[in-house]
Order: structure tokens, then sequence, then C-alpha cells
């Protein structure tokens, strides 16, 4: 693998994905395609921007054509897939985005990919798609029941989940159909760096540091299986380089939290590092409660949202087993260096938090703009 496609590149574990890369092989290329919507940034690649082995091209991998003219003008043998709509209130709010996104756009992609790899004859062997998806897929758990393996039936239960079950089984059908080298990952949720701030752990972050209400679903013991994203990374890399075609990999950290005691953990990790650095305080005026040591009062419990799985949980044995693969980062290192770096870097989020003021957070929850 020399020269990689990279979708959805400018978003938060596509980002991260190829810092990892780049630094761990400098001399391969990187081709970034995104379509820079509101999770996109491309802010987030700015410490590879200069970088002469990087290529960024905003457009849609609906545009199939486009998509051929990268494969073949940048010798592009390795496609890595994350571009998706994401966000579950998003995709129950208005699921005609995700349709097109993750399975018109999916087939796009493939369609490509064989008819430059494949029916041109341009690279018939050496070449690999690779699909990131998600543990969703699989439906929800009950407290007692064993967790998702490669072989649990897929149960999808939002528009978002349904859409990635969709694009995984075309996946799958390119290989079994036209022979198309493919690989697929369904990861746990991830966190860490350059994460949109509507999403769980950096929702918290943020509506601390602007003294807002934190919005809990339901009872907050929804249980979520948690993976540092640069742990997602190295998995990915695995797969690529020792993963066997034709194969699914499950990534997970054997990492299960309730969403309220995350809630918890972060307020008490904050409360924490404004209380051991007042500098904090003269850089964010508006955390008033945090600087008293009481981010916690801030928990606000919202209606839950409709058709909420329970529980997730990944069961990484065979990526373990077959790819050596184990995540390095813990829950708690991996959540400091998190909470550090949106610390750090209000720059890179203030911005978004601006531009979305109604996101779909605050529309599902009816709680107070998320805007500064």
């Amino acid at each position: 693998m020399s020269n990689l496609l990279v979708t959805g590149g400018a978003g938060f574990i596509g980002a991260n994905f190829v810092h990892y890369w780049m630094k761990a092989y400098p001399q391969d290329k990187i081709v970034v395609l995104d379509a820079l919507t509101y999770a996109g940034n491309k802010a987030s690649l700015a410490p590879v921007a200069e970088n002469p082995n990087f290529t960024f091209c905003h457009g849609n991998i609906c545009d199939t054509p486009m998509v051929e003219k990268l494969l073949t003008e940048h010798g592009i043998d390795t496609v890595v897939h994350f571009a998706a709509e994401s966000h579950v209130d998003r995709s129950i709010l208005g699921p005609d985005a995700f349709i097109e996104t993750n399975i018109i756009g999916t087939h796009s992609l493939l369609k490509a990919a064989r008819k430059i790899w494949l029916e041109q004859g341009w690279n018939p062997e050496h070449h690999r798609f690779h699909h990131v998806s998600t543990d969703e897929v699989y439906g929800t758990l009950g407290p007692a029941d064993p967790a998702f393996s490669e072989t649990t039936p897929y149960a999808p239960n939002s528009p978002y989940s349904a859409s990635k079950a969709a694009s995984d089984h075309l996946v799958r059908a390119y290989h079994h159909t036209y022979g198309l080298n493919v690989t697929t990952s369904n990861c746990s949720n991830n966190y860490g760096p350059y994460h949109f701030p509507e999403k769980l752990i950096p929702l918290v972050i943020t509506n601390i540091l602007s003294d807002k209400p934190i919005p809990v679903y339901g009872d907050g013991q929804q249980i979520r299986d948690w993976l540092y994203v640069e742990d997602h990374a190295r998995g990915i890399e695995l797969v690529l380089k020792k993963g066997r075609v034709g194969e699914c990999y499950n990534l997970g950290g054997i990492n299960e939290w309730a969403n309220i005691e995350i809630v918890k953990l972060i307020c008490k990790l904050m409360n924490d590092v404004f209380a051991n650095d007042s500098s904090f305080l003269q850089r964010f005026p508006n955390a008033k409660l945090v600087g008293r040591g009481r981010a916690d009062e801030l928990i606000t419990f919202v209606k839950d949202r409709s058709g909420h799985d329970r529980r997730y949980a990944i069961d990484p044995r065979k990526s373990n087993e077959e790819l050596g693969y184990q995540p390095v980062e813990s829950f708690s290192s991996g959540l400091q260096k998190t909470i550090r770096w949106f610390l750090e870097n209000a720059q890179w989020w203030s911005p978004l938090l601006k531009a979305n003021p109604n996101s779909a957070v605050t529309a599902t929850c009816q709680i107070p703009s998320l805007s500064p």
C-alpha cells in the first residue's frame, strides 16, 4: 500500500486516521476526499496540509466519475472509506441524507473501484477497499447478553444504523460477486481530538466550558463500549496489513460505560483540571460552575430519544487473535488526553458551535442553544 484515498478524511475519525498514517508511513501518499458538510472541517487537516504527500479534494463520494478520476490520476491502490452521515439524532430528524451518503455514496465508490481496478485491469490483484462501519448495525443488547461478534445478526434500529448496515452488505456483495478485495471493520464508539461537539463526550466538555446544561437522555443508563480514536486507527492499520480479504473485524476497547457515569467522570476530571490550573478560569470566563468545582450541577435529564438502543458492546477476539490488535489507551488516559485537547484547542471547536447553533442534539432534547 502506497497511495491511499481516504473518504471523509476531514471528519473526526478520518482526520485522526490521516494524522496517524502520515506519521507511521511518511513515504505514502494520501488523497482526502471530503464534501465538507457540517461535520467535515478542513482545519482538522491543517497539521498535514503542507506535506507534499498529502492532497485534499473537495467533492462528494456520490460523484462516481470524479472518484474514478482520483483513483486513476493518483494511482490509488487503497480506499479507506470513512465518509458517512453518522449522528443518530440527525438521522431521526432527517433520514434522507443518510440514505444518500451512506448507501448511494458507498455504492458510488464501489462502482468506481470495480471499474478502475478490475474492469480496466489497472490493479486486478493488489488493491484494497476498506469500509469503516459501526457496532450499531448489530442492534441492541440486554444487560447479560454477550458482546457483538462478527457473526451477530444485523438488527439496526435507527435510520443511521440501517444505512450503515446496507452499506456493509454492498461492500460484502462487491467482494463475492465481482471479486473486489474488501475488508470491513465495525468499531465501538470513538472519542478523542477533533470530535464534532454534538457527540456525547465533546458535548459534555464544551457545555461545561460554556456553563450550559449537559443533556442526558432518559435515565442515562444506556451503555456504550468506548475506543480512543488513535486506537481505532491502529486497528484499521492492522486490518489493512494483516486482515483477510472479504472478512469483517470488530474493533473494540472492552470498555463499557453507562452514559451517566461518563458524564459524571468528565465533570470530576474537569473540576480537577480547573482546581489545579487557575489559568483556565481566565481562558474560559463562562465556565463558572466548573471553576467552583461544581460542574455536575449542569447535568440535565431530558426525554429519551426514539429507538434509543440500550447497550452496545464489541467482542474483539477475532481482531486480537488474527491481527494482534490491542488498544493502547485506557479510558482514563484517553479521556484525560481528550479533555486536555479540547481545553487547548478552543480555536478549533468554538467556530463549529457558532456555525451550528441549532444542532440535532438541541432540537431533540429541547435544551438551550449550544452556541457560546
